[in-house]
């Protein structure tokens, strides 16, 4: 073989120290001996790096792999830094994780490393959702804490998603601060690790139960804005993940009782092996769900992820499914909690709403007609939360008062509870929203349509180019160069009159075919390019979790002057319109 001599000396390391148990060596000395060099690049030509608040990848043996000696690297790298911090100091940190092969193993691995640092620890008993260990660290004020969970990636699957004292996700610089020390631990044999059992006699772990799902959903009931009838018939699909546990109990809290599971995807089971990956935003994962939705006739049909905070809402229309988009049921989300808060005399002056850069600007419209600003931050729910934390801390003044937020990608999160997009609480509101607008008799398609024609209509699209290993990650590098040297200067006929460089945090200015600079981007640094027409807004950006790059457009065209019947045509002609932008541009992409 004619591997690098860094990828060399690790594989052999990996095949050979003692430090490693019988499996992993076998793993990677098959690997050799097959002479099988791109898998062996694969796995030791990088670590496995920070994303979207922490780490996730494929199974297996290799320094780009999850592992548990790389969640006890991981592990040993979060207690320096929270050293550097808190000092000696007694410190707390929470533990859940999700239905995913080896995420106990994993938990506890994460709690054995802390135990060894006489860091205390607290860990679910059983399986919990995200949004559950985000309100879990602000409940029992730890320092810092961890969910095991890949999200909803497919099986091969897991990763390490840190969260942060404020209960929100890992943002800059700690992220950078761990991954400094991360890169620093080289020997595996030096971390220390007390095992589980003792590490619970001592008294140094302990196991959360029923005492954390009680004041979650305690503070889950105050969300409710409707009082009238909950005589809705609803499916719900947990996708074999931990949303068992939770949303079936915050309905029932909400008052909506016929509540079925589809059974074949009821258990918690890593494998998901109904499904090609476990993530409402791909239709083809209700397939189940809306089979037994079809048979009983229900009304509502849900769905959550693994880690239970995506959630997915097809509604039956006059014998009909209506599956929404992230975007729309956002946009509808927002619309109902604003609309009811006024109601009740409870919309505050100070309030406010946030959405990402990727996420409708119908949301923004939404808010500003309420009399309330619309911020709005980088990808990723993390940010959202960050921005919560801050007016909330008193970082930001004057101060205001967070209502909800949302993001594109089946995120939406209302109250200060929990400091990340909860499908439990979205699942319940969602559910009081179709119960609300059915008292009216409105359907939430009629809903959508009259936000349309107040605002315009919206329509968003998401292309997903999957570019795995290390020749996908030098693609996607490539990519992102060329764009940023030679950025489009229209997008099909739409003149680009705007382009966004987020890790510049440069806006320019097209003047003829050339672009100026204009002002500045007051975000933190992101790898995302974005380009703005007139009624066109297209944004790329590399996924912080998966080898993918990702491609958003999102259009609006004026409904001022259409009559409310020619809503549907002109819907139609719009669609298609974006639709051959995307292609358009997808094709300059494949240029490149």
């Amino acid at each position: 073989m004619n591997l690098p001599r860094e990828i060399n000396d690790k594989a052999k390391y990996w095949s050979q120290s003692e430090t490693f148990d019988t499996s992993t060596r076998r793993e990677i000395q098959n690997l050799i001996e097959e002479e099988n060099e791109k898998e062996i690049i694969d796995r030791f030509y990088k670590d496995l790096e920070f994303g979207t608040g922490g780490m996730r990848g494929l199974m297996g043996a290799g320094t780009s792999r999850v592992n548990i000696y790389n969640v006890r690297r991981v592990t040993q790298a979060l207690v320096l830094y929270l050293k550097t911090i808190y000092g000696e100091r007694a410190m707390q940190v929470a533990i859940s994780y999700d239905s995913r092969n080896n995420s106990r193993v994993y938990a506890e691995v994460t709690a054995e490393v802390l135990a060894a640092n006489n860091i205390r620890t607290l860990i679910t008993k059983n399986m919990r959702p995200v949004p559950m260990l985000s309100f879990m660290v602000r409940h029992y004020k730890c320092q810092a804490g961890i969910c095991i969970t890949a999200s909803h990636n497919p099986a091969p699957y897991n990763g390490y998603k840190v969260y942060w004292n404020g209960g929100g996700q890992l943002i800059p610089p700690h992220d950078k601060h761990i991954w400094d020390f991360y890169k620093e631990i080289s020997d595996y044999s030096k971390i220390p690790f007390l095992a589980f059992a003792q590490a619970c006699q001592r008294g140094l772990v302990s196991e959360i139960g029923d005492e954390l799902d009680q004041s979650y959903f305690a503070k889950l009931k105050l969300l409710s804005l409707f009082e009238g009838n909950r005589d809705l018939k609803i499916v719900y699909s947990p996708l074999h993940g931990t949303g068992i546990f939770a949303v079936p109990k915050g309905l029932e809290q909400f008052g909506f009782h016929d509540v079925s599971i589809v059974q074949e995807q009821s258990q918690p089971d890593g494998n998901f092996p109904t499904v090609a990956s476990p993530n409402p935003e791909e239709y083809s994962s209700l397939a189940m769900a809306l089979e037994l939705g079809s048979s009983i006739k229900a009304d509502i049909i849900l769905a959550t992820d693994p880690d239970s905070d995506r959630l997915a809402v097809v509604i039956r229309e006059n014998a009909v499914w209506q599956n929404f988009s992230g975007n729309q049921m956002g946009a509808l989300l927002f619309e109902y909690l604003l609309s009811r808060l006024k109601a009740k005399n409870k919309l505050p002056a100070d309030g406010f709403t946030i959405k990402t850069i990727v996420t409708s600007e119908l949301l923004r419209d939404i808010s500003n007609s309420y009399g309330l600003p619309c911020e709005e931050t980088l990808t990723g729910f993390k940010w959202i939360c960050d921005l919560v934390e801050r007016y909330e801390s008193g970082q930001l003044s004057p101060a205001k008062k967070f209502l909800c937020g949302a993001e594109e990608s089946y995120g939406f999160l209302a109250g200060t509870f929990v400091r990340d997009k909860d499908a439990i609480l979205s699942s319940v509101i969602a559910t009081e929203m179709l119960a609300y607008y059915r008292s009216l008799n409105r359907t939430l398609s009629e809903v959508l349509d009259e936000l349309f024609m107040r605002h315009g209509f919206y329509y968003e699209l998401l292309e997903t180019i999957t570019l795995p290993g290390k020749d996908g990650d030098e693609r996607i590098q490539f990519l992102m160069k060329s764009l940023r040297q030679s950025p489009p200067i229209q997008i099909g006929v739409h003149p680009v009159e705007f382009a966004k460089d987020y890790l510049e945090l440069q806006m320019t200015k097209r003047v003829g075919s050339q672009f100026v600079r204009h002002a500045a981007i007051d975000l933190p640094k992101s790898d995302v390019l974005q380009y703005l027409c007139h009624g066109v807004h297209l944004t790329i950006r590399p996924s912080g979790t998966e080898p993918k790059i990702k491609v958003y457009l999102s259009t609006v065209a004026s409904t001022k002057s259409l009559a409310k019947n020619d809503l549907p045509r002109f819907k139609q002609v719009a669609a298609e319109q974006a639709k051959a932008l995307m292609k358009n541009f997808l094709s300059l992409l494949a240029a490149f």
